[in-house]
């Protein structure tokens, strides 16, 4: 059983590692030999009713391609079902999610709109980040605005379709015997949102060359500077880190030094010497 997520099940047989993966009542395994993955496939019939349902082509809503080079995970299919579901098969594509010069607040003097309509966007767009990190950032700023949404945000949050009908085909690659090189990302604006004047934190954490874990989030502290932001941007960085450190452990992965990236001095400075404090507002 693993020591983080006690839902995945791992044997190790001489050089050999099957992989279990248990969601509800559905199973996803697989192996570096296809002897461990028929005999478990063996064990499980002969104790449970079940069936099995071939190679991995589709889960709770991913689309998985196996290649020879590597697997490529997209959500092409769910993108087509959420444009019909919302009316936006015949809308214009857009270039990018939102535009760079917009910033979005209450518009209290805004026409109000369906809030469980924006809602089930919303909650339909937050799904579809699991593969596209591209729009993480723009659902997450919309998602602020659930309580009393108003014609503005929807205007953005059709714009996230419009971009996504034109761009359904993208996904994420995991090339096959790739390098396990664990880094982290991060950067944070500063007082970005213009409702409570508060940061936002952004975290991106690559296994080699392959994205396997994003983050965007306003931050809970007001931070004076862009130093105090991005120091409590690195902090959130460091405990995804943590986290994936012990994660990967359960698969004979360990890392002993683990780059963080951030491209403000400052930060860098104060990480190294916890000897410096600093004054957030609450």
């Amino acid at each position: 059983m693993g020591k983080i997520d006690t839902n995945l099940f791992i044997k190790i047989k001489e050089n050999d590692m099957l992989l279990v993966q248990i969601y509800v009542d559905d199973i996803i395994f697989g192996a570096t030999n296809v002897s461990l993955c028929e005999e478990f496939s063996k064990c499980m019939q002969s104790e449970f009713e079940m069936s099995m349902m071939g190679e991995l082509n589709f889960f709770l809503g991913l689309q998985i391609k196996q290649l020879k080079k590597g697997t490529f995970i997209n959500q092409a299919k769910y993108i087509r079902d959420l444009l019909k579901r919302f009316k936006m098969e015949e809308a214009k594509t857009m270039k990018t999610p939102m535009s760079s010069s917009i910033k979005l607040d209450m518009d209290e003097k805004g026409k109000p709109i369906n809030s469980t309509m924006y809602r089930g966007m919303i909650g339909s767009l937050l799904y579809l980040t699991a593969s596209r990190p591209d729009i993480m950032y723009s659902v997450c700023l919309c998602a602020r605005f659930q309580s009393c949404p108003k014609e503005s945000h929807l205007s953005v949050v059709k714009r996230i379709l419009r971009y996504l009908k034109g761009t359904m085909d993208i996904g994420l690659w995991y090339p096959k015997g790739d390098n396990f090189e664990l880094i982290g990302y991060l950067d944070a604006d500063f007082a970005g949102c213009k409702v409570e004047m508060k940061s936002t934190s952004g975290t991106c954490h690559f296994l080699g060359h392959s994205l396997v874990s994003w983050h965007s989030k306003k931050q809970n502290l007001v931070p004076l500077s862009t130093v105090e932001a991005g120091y409590i941007a690195a902090g959130l960085c460091c405990a995804q880190i943590f986290w994936m450190k012990q994660t990967l452990s359960d698969f004979n992965l360990i890392f002993k030094h683990i780059p963080i990236k951030c491209d403000n001095t400052s930060v860098i400075n104060i990480s190294k010497n916890p000897v410096h404090t600093l004054g957030l507002s609450i």
